[in-house]
């Protein structure tokens, strides 16, 4: 199996567990975008975590969002998972860089900055949950479990970690949410905090070989655990040559009539994916033809 989360629970329910190996999902997002190498880690811990969120979620049609607003170089984040299995996101600059920070890591938090990390649940109801808090570290992991303690009330431990060769590729991507569930016992939630604030960073983890179910036996073991499912999970973005003409008939006939007259195709990009779409004359005469029907 390639890419896949690991849903369980553990400590006869108290704990409801996810760990997850991203590395192709996340080198797939870095070669879409070209990413830096700390846009490449900001970006694949955020595809990570949706990832792992969005397993909760089973409906077709159901989709989770994370976004990330801060005030660094790095700009906006932008994910969007689909039950876990189909995952796309972005950052706004691609291409920034910034020296490692003190402890000689890539500087995630300095990327991101001061500001705001949002999640939107659509079920398919009439309105979606939206929950938001404010950064307290930027380094995403931390953000995270702040925002499920915080909006979400459900105590939470979290790893996210992404690794990356001498040549930009991606060596290593993952993570674990470690849950709480109501009515578990403040001693299996000091023992589990006791482990994880021991256990070596995720993506070191992984390099070793190690595999998400790794990581739940030796999180988790002592606690006796149980393996509900597998659930695989890629890159992949939802758009299509049909969607893209939507959004360009979408403009309107005067503006589709203004853009034919200059007499030049136009190419139109995804964000989520950086797929490029070109649109002769003839393909706009087309779509003209159709707002017109």
């Amino acid at each position: 199996m390639s890419d896949y989360v690991v849903r369980a629970t553990a400590a006869d329910g108290q704990i409801l567990a996810f760990a997850a190996d991203t590395s192709e999902m996340v080198e797939e997002a870095r070669r879409r975008h070209q990413t830096t190498p700390v846009a490449t880690a900001a970006l694949g811990r955020t595809l990570t975590a949706a990832a792992m969120m969005a397993c909760q979620m089973k409906g077709e049609k159901e989709e989770l969002t994370i976004q990330i607003q801060g005030s660094g170089p790095i700009g906006r984040i932008i994910v969007v998972a689909s039950g876990g299995e189909m995952v796309r996101g972005y950052v706004e600059n691609p291409q920034i860089d910034l020296p490692l920070n003190e402890k000689g890591k890539l500087d995630v938090a300095g990327a991101l900055g001061v500001g705001v990390m949002s999640i939107t649940k659509d079920l398919g109801m009439r309105e979606p949950y939206v929950g938001s808090t404010h950064l307290v570290s930027g380094e995403i992991a931390e953000d995270l479990a702040y925002y499920f303690t915080v909006s979400e009330q459900i105590p939470s431990a979290v790893a996210l970690g992404v690794m990356v060769h001498p040549d930009q590729t991606v060596w290593t991507a993952g993570g674990y949410i470690f849950q709480m569930m109501p009515g578990a016992s403040e001693e299996v939630a000091d023992r589990l905090q006791e482990k994880v604030t021991q256990f070596m960073p995720m993506s070191h983890y992984l390099a070793q070989g190690h595999s998400p179910e790794d990581v739940l036996e030796d999180l988790l073991g002592e606690f006796g655990y149980h393996i509900l499912d597998h659930v695989p999970t890629r890159f992949q973005c939802n758009c299509n040559r049909e969607r893209v003409s939507s959004a360009l008939m979408s403009i309107g006939k005067e503006e589709l009539k203004s853009m034919i007259q200059e007499g030049e195709p136009i190419e139109m990009t995804c964000h989520f994916c950086n797929e490029r779409y070109c649109f002769s004359v003839e393909d706009m005469k087309e779509l003209l033809e159709k707002i017109r029907r």
